[in-house]
């Protein structure tokens, strides 16, 4: 396997408080808007969040969060019930990292600290929210996807870390109010920033199926 920003690419969970300068986060997302889309429609929106904004939306979904209260995602992420091979792969990359942190099955206290970790986009130092128009059908999330993962690329070929985060629309409603976002359709966020190398986190990579599993040649 060749390395490349690709293989190099995966969920950092930790970050340093090394600012990101702005003009470098512009220079990623203008090139990442080279992105195809249907018929050159562009149907991608980000809102990229530092300093006291993104602490002020941080501050909403964990007072939320206690409270055990959540807005409600926009979308339906996957069918249910799961199906039983995605279901297995779920489990194990969810098991892998709560063993890699010391996180025991029954332990529901650190289980919850770790999905609140979420809401602080891992303490990041920049969040980005993407976003659609409201009446976003399938294929504008095709689009979405292409121009994301233009973004976590380019991050990695300027020496930072992602993690990008459904987690974060089940406050779709707090997010829009927010910053503003009305009439548009909130797809997930994404935590940015420099890996901390020394977080034992940021090892974590989870198992990839082999070609001969997802890949049909036909002749």
């Amino acid at each position: 396997m060749t390395d490349s920003s690709i293989t190099k690419r995966h969920c950092i969970r930790a970050f340093t408080k090394q600012t990101v300068k702005q003009s470098v986060l512009k220079s990623i997302i203008e090139n990442a808007a080279q992105a195809p889309s249907s018929k050159n429609t562009q149907p991608w929106q980000v809102a990229v969040l530092t300093g006291k904004a993104k602490q002020d939306l941080v501050q909403q979904m964990l007072t939320k969060f206690d409270r055990n209260e959540f807005d409600g995602e926009d979308y339906e992420y996957m069918a249910l019930p799961m199906r039983d091979d995605f279901k297995a792969r779920a489990r194990e990359c969810g098991y892998g990292l709560y063993k890699l942190k010391g996180i025991a099955r029954d332990d529901k206290v650190a289980r919850t600290q770790h999905f609140r970790e979420n809401y602080t986009f891992f303490n990041a130092p920049v969040a980005m929210i993407f976003h659609l128009p409201k009446d976003a059908q399938k294929g504008t999330f095709l689009d979405m996807g292409f121009f994301m993962q233009n973004i976590m690329l380019e991050l990695v070929n300027h020496g930072l870390g992602s993690c990008p985060q459904f987690s974060i629309s089940a406050y779709s409603d707090t997010i829009r109010q927010q910053l503003g976002l009305h009439d548009r359709l909130i797809v997930c966020g994404m935590a940015v920033g420099y890996p901390d190398e020394s977080a034992i986190v940021n090892t974590f990579i989870p198992n990839r199926l082999p070609i001969t599993e997802f890949t049909q040649w036909f002749d």
